[in-house]
């Protein structure tokens, strides 16, 4: 396959730049990075809507990742619960290691294909559930392994990477390939392949959400109040679309603990 992740960097002598030069360098790489999904798209779509009829059957969404991927698969499932009133359970982010690799990398753990079922069974993967493999190279042993084995085993199978046919790829029912080229500075996949997965991340997540009901119009009618800024805006909303005072609005908050559940609540008592 061809790795064109590894290609050499476009810019040479890096270490003889400027700020300034250095920073140009890396914006203007940036932006090639979203003409890239955008070529993806049809790809995109079909993983979509893979993932809302697993999620709207009853199944959940694992990604499973190593390094960089790993930990934007993590965050990306860590922000659903609040951002969306989701059971933590529903996403889940797995990394080669554990979560101690979000912080510090564990020496090979990405290396052992067999190690990411593992990982899955002991968060009760099972048939109905889809599994989306994270790996900008697309050759990690630990997502091929975990991406093979979920299928085996019945389940749903997806990725997101940035080299073409690769064994990732290979082992997906609905592969995502961003093509985004080489990186600035030569291999360093954090970069522009790492904006490109958090990009598709946004759009897998954030769409899925939609279509499953839990954005209405386009407010976070779900979210958790956990802090004064999400109890603002949730009173804002309600403020907005009922007529009421910040006092009333932050009353239904607190006795219903949604913006859904305190619209709905004043619309009944109307």
């Amino acid at each position: 396959m061809e790795r064109i992740t590894e290609q050499p960097s476009n810019h040479r002598h890096l270490d003889k730049m400027t700020t300034r030069q250095l920073l140009e360098g890396i914006n203007g790489e940036d932006q090639t990075v979203a003409e890239a999904v955008a070529k993806s798209m049809d790809q995109i779509e079909a993983l979509v809507d893979a993932t809302y009829t697993a999620l709207e059957g009853g199944g959940r969404l694992f990604y499973i990742g190593a390094g960089t991927s790993g930990r934007l698969g993590v965050v990306d499932a860590s922000e659903c619960p609040p951002t969306f009133g989701v059971p933590h359970e529903l996403v889940v982010g797995l990394i080669a290691g554990g979560d101690s690799a979000i912080r510090k990398a564990v020496e090979f753990a990405e290396d052992s294909a067999g190690l990411s079922w593992k990982d899955l069974l002991t968060h009760g993967a099972k048939p109905g559930d889809i599994v989306v493999g994270l790996a900008a190279s697309g050759t990690t042993p630990y997502v091929i392994g975990g991406l093979a084995a979920a299928r085996e085993h019945g389940l749903a199978t997806g990725c997101i990477v940035c080299n073409p046919g690769s064994p990732v790829a290979a082992n997906s029912d609905w592969p995502v390939e961003v093509i985004v080229g080489p990186e600035f500075v030569t291999g360093s996949t954090r970069m522009k392949s790492g904006t490109a997965q958090k990009l598709v991340l946004n759009m897998l997540t954030t769409s899925v959400m939609i279509k499953l009901g839990r954005v209405v119009d386009n407010r976070m009618v779900d979210m958790a109040l956990s802090n004064h800024k999400l109890w603002a805006r949730g009173s804002m909303m309600l403020q907005e679309k009922h007529g009421i005072s910040d006092t009333i609005a932050r009353e239904l908050l607190e006795k219903y603990g949604s913006v859904r559940a305190a619209s709905q609540a004043f619309i009944d008592k109307k």
